[in-house]
């Protein structure tokens, strides 16, 4: 089993920045890629950000690019989402998750086992 947990959302006006970050615990294993989603009301679970095992290789949905950056730390089992110049549609609950695999970064929910509670983001206009 793997735990993950999410810290750093809140609320923060169009234009702020903040820090999400996932903290992996359990039978973490060889590490896996990991991925940032979120969801907002009404709206299917998309992936924002990905990072590949080694973080050698990274995705970005193309309404966060040069905005969100995705980073790890293998020897903390960490995953870090920094969040820059937000919008108001940045708003949803941001989710970590394990993916099943190591070097690919897939965007499909079901190629990930583990997932945290998830953390609220709120962006006020």
């Amino acid at each position: 089993q793997v735990q993950l947990v999410e810290s750093g959302g809140g609320l923060v006006q169009a234009g702020g920045s903040l820090r999400l970050s996932c903290a992996a615990s359990g039978r973490t294993g060889s590490s896996k890629a990991m991925g940032w989603f979120r969801q907002a009301p009404g709206k299917e679970r998309e992936l924002v950000a990905g990072i590949s095992g080694s973080g050698s290789s990274t995705y970005y949905i193309d309404s966060v690019k040069g905005r969100f950056t995705i980073s790890r730390d293998n020897a903390k089992n960490t995953i870090d989402l920094q969040m820059n110049s937000l919008k108001p549609e940045d708003t949803a609950v941001y989710i970590c998750a394990a993916s099943n695999y190591v070097y690919t970064i897939e965007r499909r929910p079901a190629a990930y086992g583990y997932w945290g509670q998830g953390t609220q983001v709120i962006v006020s206009s």
